[in-house]
């Protein structure tokens, strides 16, 4: 076994009085010039019955607010976006209760509406000029966007009514948009041209939740509609980003579980079509997003423990880390985490650590530092430590927290695996309290009542390179499992954990894990599986995106079964010993209730501990925080009984 090395996160804290509410930033604009940020503000004081209401906030280079627009009370506001010349700020605000999306213009005074959409839509651009803008819709949508939403209901005739989301356009002074993209295909991502003549963008014909895995890049002709192909490679592509000549499209392609979670290497290919070539060969990293900056690419990354800027030069195939902390960063969730001015030398994004809750950070290359103190109040909670371990011929990196102060003898401690599997564990603030947001992971209660909790990142995840990504290729719970417990062995060899009083928790690959790891090991005294996975064969037909299982698995279930049987708990379910605590959403795409539902029945059958809940209404990611609540309680119940922790 090799030694652990231990590191501090990178920033320092001094716990204060913790301050009534987080201030919560989303969705970060950096105006081209570099000189403000927008961004979609709240206050959480947490175990609120529903999301806070934001508004959206114009803040300086100092940090300091200059402006702020809340034109619908009702709604949710996201996706703000400058004009070329920083002198307009356009933003969505959605009114979910009467399906409908409007487009707001801020420039001086109240904001303008200029387009009321009857549905969905995201992610408006303007053209170069700044004549058009364009978005993307889905009129009359039957659910919100992406597969971790919850489903519609299926009813009448499955499978002939998909929602499209499509490019449209309209003029930036306001008018109706017009959808130009083909009425049968799904828009995922898009990029304007520099003539302002049409679009490269990731697209497939059908069902838009699941046929991202299978998605090409593709020209869109904005005036005629025509879809022409440039590429289709033989992996998920992502971030498709048109060249200021006019020449290329850069994109992030690799393999990756779910649409959204963004890893790979960087690829180039010619607009007018050809072979993509791999601008970033052998990264140990992961590439989250991109932005041209003249000829050269600026790109965010995930490098083993740390967040990073890197630029590329595309004709060198070179990669130059300008800024990495063991931060997480964010900014908007089809645009890079970390926001660049025009001329690429300034940067912004919103950051935090385990120990700071989020705060905008800015400033020149390599520069880049907290701007704003709305939660300079909040005190760590938590210690944290990077944890790297040895593992067959893989350095694995994982996260462990503490309690800040550690009592005599030993500890509980619960492991938690992330989704995905194309994913990391990341820092993000821990804060003490109440519920807070729309996580998962109940950290802070954990903490409280003295447990330690450690974040694997095993084979499978991003931040080590793509051979890294792909090591779990029809290998999902061999050596995957091997990394985790390996992982927990190093965390016991230097930090005060009770092997006796292991528990381990996962939602989506992580629920299916924690269903496996009970069919393999001993090693925990209780387990919590949140949208679980009990048999991949009945789940091949249940899901509603059959697509990602191809590139993991190598084949249709239906081509290759005996590799599917081989990693479901379901057929080592007598082996199953371990009391264990299940949940899901009851409108699942990803992992659908009947899972969960076999796994329970085959348990009850057996005569090992279960538990079931299923969540009316919710799909894989709960958005009621009363739910979120409710499960939070039943968990820390579940683990408190047999992990038998000493309260805090």
């Amino acid at each position: 076994m090799k030694a652990i090395a231990l590191a501090a996160t990178l920033l320092s804290a001094t716990p204060v009085i913790a301050a009534p509410a987080i201030h919560q930033f989303s969705d970060l604009a950096l105006s081209p010039d570099g000189g403000k940020t927008a961004t979609v503000e709240s206050d959480d004081p947490g175990n609120l019955a529903d999301e806070p209401h934001g508004t959206v906030v114009v803040r300086d280079a100092g940090g300091n607010v200059v402006a702020h627009y809340d034109p619908c009370t009702a709604c949710r506001y996201s996706d703000p976006v400058w004009s070329p010349k920083a002198d307009a700020l356009v933003f969505l605000a959605a009114d979910e209760k009467v399906g409908k999306t409007t487009l707001y213009r801020a420039a001086s005074g109240n904001p303008l509406s200029l387009a009321v959409i009857s549905g969905v839509a995201n992610s408006p651009r303007f053209s170069a000029d700044g004549a058009q803008i364009a978005l993307l819709v889905t009129l009359g949508a039957h659910k919100k966007t992406g597969a971790i939403q919850a489903a519609a209901p299926q009813v009448g005739e499955i499978g002939r009514n998909n929602d499209e989301q499509r490019i449209a356009v309209l003029p930036a002074a306001g008018g109706t948009p017009k959808p130009v993209s083909p009425a049968d295909t799904y828009i995922y991502e898009y990029s304007w041209t520099p003539d302002g003549k049409g679009f490269a963008a990731t697209a497939a014909k059908g069902n838009g939740d699941n046929n991202w895995w299978i998605a090409t890049l593709n020209y869109v002709d904005a005036g005629t509609g025509a879809l022409h192909l440039i590429a289709a490679p033989k992996m998920q592509i992502d971030a498709p980003r048109v060249s200021p000549d006019g020449k290329s499209v850069a994109f992030i392609g690799g393999l990756m579980s779910d649409w959204g979670s963004v890893g790979g290497d960087v690829y180039t290919v010619p607009l007018a079509g050809g072979a993509p070539t791999d601008v970033t060969p052998n990264f140990k990293g992961s590439f989250e997003g991109l932005d041209w900056r003249g000829g050269k690419l600026t790109a965010t990354a995930l490098i083993g423990d740390r967040s990073a800027m890197v630029m590329i030069d595309p004709a060198k195939k070179s990669a130059t880390v300008s800024w990495s902390a063991p931060v997480s960063v964010s900014g908007q969730e089809f645009a890079s985490a970390v926001a660049t001015s025009a001329d690429g030398a300034v940067a912004a994004t919103v950051m935090q650590d385990f120990t700071h809750a989020p705060e905008i950070a800015r400033g020149r290359l390599p520069a880049l530092t907290p701007v704003t103190k709305a939660n300079a109040a909040w005190p760590a909670s938590v210690a944290a430590q990077s944890v790297h371990w040895k593992s067959d011929a893989f350095d694995v990196q994982g996260w462990l927290l503490s309690p800040l102060q550690v009592g005599p003898g030993k500890h509980p401690m619960i492991t938690i695996v992330h989704g995905g599997p194309s994913a990391a564990s990341k820092p993000r603030y821990i804060a003490a309290g109440g519920q807070h947001g729309t996580g998962f992971e109940f950290v802070a209660p954990f903490i409280e009542r003295g447990y330690f909790v450690f974040y694997p990142n095993p084979r499978g995840s991003y931040g080590q390179g793509e051979a890294f990504t792909r090591a779990n290729i029809r290998d999902f719970g061999k050596g995957d499992l091997r990394d985790i417990l390996k992982g927990i062995d190093a965390v016991e060899h230097t930090a005060p954990v009770d092997d006796a009083r292991l528990g381990l928790y996962g939602h989506s690959y992580g629920g299916w894990m924690s269903m496996w790891a009970n069919t393999q090991t001993r090693r925990f005294a209780a387990i919590v599986a949140g949208a679980g996975i009990a048999n991949w064969t009945s789940y091949y037909g249940q899901n509603g995106i059959d697509q990602w299982m191809i590139p993991f698995f190598g084949a249709s279930v239906y081509d290759d079964p005996a590799v599917y049987r081989a990693a479901s708990p379901i057929s080592f379910i007598k082996q199953a010993k371990t009391p264990i605590f299940t949940y899901v959403g009851e409108r699942d795409v990803e992992c659908p209730e009947p899972q969960s539902l076999e796994y329970w029945h085959a348990l009850n059958t057996i005569g090992t501990p279960v538990k079931l809940v299923v969540y009316a209404g919710e799909g894989h990611h709960f958005h009621k925080l009363t739910d979120l609540e409710d499960l939070r309680g039943r968990v820390l119940d579940w683990f408190g009984a047999y992990l038998k922790e000493k309260q805090s």
